[in-house]
């Protein structure tokens, strides 16, 4: 039973929520937790939701989940919770609303902090207005007619309805905004707090700065410059990445897995595929076509066009390979817990009156309703497959998730 000191410290800690992949964990990320403490103070708890073994732009995590969450609570964070895989794959709207959703549903963030390239959170709250204004859809409607990408047709219809419209040029503007839109559809009473993204640009891959990307990060690894990729992550994380490395696990790249990738379209048909084309825009058809090619970039290749970003085609392909159909969930089921830290513990256990279950321990879900225990059974399946890619494959062993619980530090 918690005491009585214990007990008040659960009541009255403030918490910001971040969302999160941490794919490395890099200095800008630790920037971040720092900047959120110097803001609302050094007491401030830090609530992590972050994506598990698999990414939004439709990739393999270079390390596994565990691994990366207990570097951010090693780096500054208190407790890290898992984006479930359907929300993990997402577009970056989906994508948004389900880590909101799961950070509302704990009921111990106050905040949500992010860093964006504008920096200002006034602005990307009103552009997030705009964007759901009743008005939108008919002006969106209207600009994809014109044939252009997604993107740039909803910029040009945002700038109809508001003047920060080209904030929707830069990527994590965009997620702002997101998150911002999410907050308001669910009337929560989070509160939105942008930072100034310092460093390089979201996919830049300069090397040379004190605040690389992640995507500068991943392409060092991928080159094979190993040392240079490790002196630019976060301390935590460069010690998490050679444990895994010395364990056979990392680093993870989705050519661990292309044969079976491509074996998995090869043995779809064009209802699979359409399955996978929510807005029934002919680009599971494209896909489809393009299945037979010996690489998954030749598919990719030959299934984009200037309307469908690679990224979309990515992550149609990641949901063909694990078995993935967008739309299944209209939010989380559950909040999973992936490491804490004793301030971390604390909130967890603020946590008993969540709106979501918290499952501390896989057998948890086996009391839940037929949904979740589909979803469970969806992300361990996801887990499994993620194994597979690790470098030393005697490492891949089935059944980690029901064995595997969150890292207590």
């Amino acid at each position: 039973m918690l005491s009585f000191v214990t007990i008040l410290e659960v009541k009255f800690l403030t918490a910001a929520g971040i969302i999160s992949e941490y794919n490395p964990l890099h200095p800008g990320h630790v920037f971040l937790f720092r900047e959120i403490r110097r803001t609302l103070g050094q007491d401030c708890g830090i609530v992590c939701v972050m994506s598990g073994d698999f990414v939004q732009r439709g990739d393999f995590a270079v390390v596994g989940k565990r691994a990366r969450a207990a570097a951010a609570v090693r780096s500054g964070a208190d407790l890290v919770l898992e984006l479930p895989l359907p929300w993990a794959v997402a577009s970056a709207e989906e994508f948004a609303f389900g880590a909101v959703y799961a950070l509302a549903a704990s009921g111990v963030v106050d905040w949500l902090a992010f860093g964006s390239e504008c920096g200002e959170t006034k602005l990307l709250d009103g552009l997030a207005a705009a964007l759901l204004d009743e008005r939108f859809p008919a002006l969106l409607r209207k600009e994809l007619r014109v044939g252009d990408s997604f993107a740039a047709a909803r910029q040009r219809a945002a700038a109809r309805l508001s003047p920060d419209a080209q904030l929707l040029e830069s990527p994590n503007n965009i997620l702002g905004v997101e998150y911002c839109k999410s907050l308001r559809r669910l009337g929560s009473s989070v509160r939105p707090l942008a930072f100034p993204r310092r460093g390089s640009q979201h996919d830049s891959l300069d090397c040379r700065t004190r605040f690389p990307s992640a995507s500068a990060v991943r392409f060092l690894l991928r080159e094979g410059k190993r040392a240079q990729a490790l002196d630019l992550m976060a301390p935590a994380m460069a010690d998490a990445f050679r444990n895994e490395e010395a364990a056979g696990r990392a680093p993870v790249f989705r050519e661990g897995c292309e044969r079976a990738i491509l074996a998995r379209l090869r043995s779809m048909s064009r209802d699979d595929f359409a399955a996978l084309d929510l807005g029934r825009e002919g680009v599971g058809n494209r896909l489809w076509q393009a299945r037979g090619e010996p690489s998954l970039e030749r598919v990719l290749e030959r299934a984009k066009t200037k309307r469908y970003p690679l990224a979309r085609l990515r992550r149609m392909i990641l949901w063909a390979y694990l078995g993935v159909l967008p739309g299944e969930w209209a939010h989380p089921l559950y909040l999973r817990p992936l490491a804490a830290n004793r301030t971390g513990r604390l909130l967890l256990a603020r946590m008993r009156s969540a709106e979501l279950p918290v499952l501390t321990k896989a057998a948890q879900v086996r009391k839940l309703p037929d949904s979740s225990r589909r979803l469970f059974s969806l992300e361990t399946r996801a887990a499994d497959l993620f194994a597979l890619a690790y470098p030393n494959l005697a490492a891949s062993l089935a059944g980690d998730e029901w064995r595997a619980g969150p890292v207590m530090l």
